[in-house]
């Protein structure tokens, strides 16, 4: 086996702006968070129009690529045999992308939505119009579109990576010519998107820590919840850690499917016991909403009327998709060996999406109807900063809610773990030497280093700014990420148009 040493280029840059940020926003957290949020609102009012546009084109792209002679074209050549089927891939894809988020945002983004609609849309809060948007705009901010986002680079980098035999990079995923022998040029790529990542994933984190700790305070009475957050970070520190230790390929193997398991007892248990009618009905008129108005929503930024709320909401979730797609489809990019660019289309963009839109049907659609026939209130409980409970409250309604919620617990806990477990091994691989498609392990402690940083940020942005601090995170990661992801879009587009030419023959 080939030893693994550092690739200086990547690590350094990368390593250095993570250790200051974690001592300025340890020594100065207020003048941290201060500057952090001005460089958000900086990229807010500059780029969300091209993030919008950028999420469009990575859906547009699942589709011309299925649809073209790329999507015959096995990955890693037609003798390659898949580390995983078909659906054990789907199951992988679904527990490492956006499965924790959704859990979460599944049950507390429609009260939102209920109470403050865009204005711009002259929408009444709580009307029957809020009802059909909020389930709408649930639809377009959790299925299709984020996984587009991840698909994206995850075909191109398979290709590069196995077809072409590209580096482990994630520049391998714009493999144009003129920059294919240039190391330091893949490095410097690797050190921003690894920075990208890192944001990312602590958003992903902070998110996972409030919905824990919502789960534990609806069970027994805690008194410091600062306190209870920081055992709640480093449980799941290592728990993901030790996973790593176990393998990629067998610590998220073993993980996934637990927690697809569990996922669809509860999404069963809603669909028996919740308002089956009103949630299917209400959602199949919402699904026609959501295609007939798809253009406007997905490209809609308000700036012509000046209106906040697509920034807060539709470009906070592209920006969180589009941080974590660069990195991720090195990880994805792994799975799709051995299978045609069409199946990796249909397990990581059309069964997740699927999948999405039955949760939010049921769960979204459970949690309107309580709060519209005033059986729980749950703006108040937003307006009293107590959105951790939101998920759990919602459960209690169910008959043995109280047996249902360790469970939600366990999904979200698990959720996260498989994803940074997921994250935390490429991150490493990216900072490493020797990685090929043989020997796919990276030294333990680049994962613990890469661990151990976004850990103790989580924990500084969850003390000085809760739910604006998961924001503020996605769109620092989005920001750079974006361009990597619009370079992938065209590169995806060059291939398939010149992919008889004799550059990109060993695709074949």
């Amino acid at each position: 086996m080939k030893e693994s040493k550092l690739r200086l280029l990547a690590f350094i840059p990368a390593a250095i702006i993570l250790v200051v940020v974690v001592i300025v926003s340890i020594l100065i957290p207020k003048s941290f968070i201060e500057i952090a949020s001005q460089i958000n609102s900086f990229i807010l009012d500059k780029f969300s129009g091209i993030l919008s546009l950028t999420a469009f084109l990575s859906l547009l792209s699942c589709f011309i690529a299925y649809f073209s002679r790329l999507g015959n074209i096995r990955i890693g050549g037609e003798n390659a045999k898949p580390m995983f089927s078909r659906l054990k891939s789907f199951y992988i894809t679904l527990c490492t992308t956006i499965a924790a988020g959704i859990v979460f945002w599944g049950t507390v983004e429609p009260a939102y939505h209920l109470a403050y609609p865009p204005k711009s849309l002259n929408i009444i809060p709580f009307s029957k119009e809020a009802i059909k948007f909020t389930i709408e705009t649930m639809f377009m901010h959790w299925t299709f579109n984020p996984y587009a986002i991840y698909t994206l680079p995850t075909i191109v980098f398979a290709l590069a990576y196995f077809n072409m035999k590209k580096p482990f990079s994630v520049l391998s995923q714009f493999s144009f010519s003129k920059i294919e022998n240039k190391e330091w040029l893949f490095q410097i790529v690797d050190a921003v998107c690894l920075l990208s990542l890192s944001a990312g994933i602590i958003s992903s984190f902070m998110t996972v820590t409030i919905n824990i700790g919502g789960a534990i305070s609806s069970m027994i009475s805690v008194k410091n919840v600062e306190l209870l957050r920081a055992i709640i970070l480093i449980i799941m520190f290592t728990f993901f850690t030790l996973s790593s230790i176990s393998g990629l390929a067998k610590g998220i193997n073993l993980l996934s499917n637990f927690n697809i398991f569990i996922y669809f007892i509860i999404l069963i248990f809603v669909i028996l016991f919740g308002p089956f009618s009103y949630s299917l009905n209400s959602s199949i008129e919402a699904f026609g909403g959501y295609l007939s108005n798809f253009f406007d929503r997905s490209l809609m930024t308000g700036a012509i009327f000046e209106d906040p709320w697509s920034k807060s909401w539709t470009t906070f979730y592209w920006s969180n998709w589009i941080a974590w797609a660069p990195i991720s489809a090195c990880f994805l990019g792994r799975l799709a060996y051995g299978h045609r660019v069409k199946d990796v289309i249909l397990y990581t963009f059309i069964y997740p999406s699927i999948f999405s839109v039955v949760w939010i049907t049921f769960f979204s659609g459970y949690s309107i109807y309580l709060q519209i026939t005033n059986q729980i209130d749950v703006i108040s409980l937003i307006n009293n900063g107590k959105i951790d409970l939101i998920p759990y409250v919602i459960l209690k309604q169910l008959p043995l809610g109280n047996v249902l919620v360790p469970f939600f617990l366990i999904v979200v806990f698990i959720s996260f773990v498989t994803s940074a477990n997921s994250m935390t091994n490429v991150m490493a691989a990216i900072s490493s030497t020797g990685i090929t498609p043989d020997n796919q392990e990276a030294n333990m402690s680049y994962k613990l280093f890469w661990g151990i940083s976004i850990t103790i940020i989580t924990y500084i942005m969850l003390k000085y700014t809760n739910i604006d601090g998961i924001k503020m995170f996605s769109n620092f990661g989005g920001f750079p990420a974006m361009f990597f992801q619009i370079f992938a879009f065209i590169n995806l587009m060059i291939i398939i148009t010149n992919i008889h030419k004799d550059k990109y023959k060993n695709i074949m």
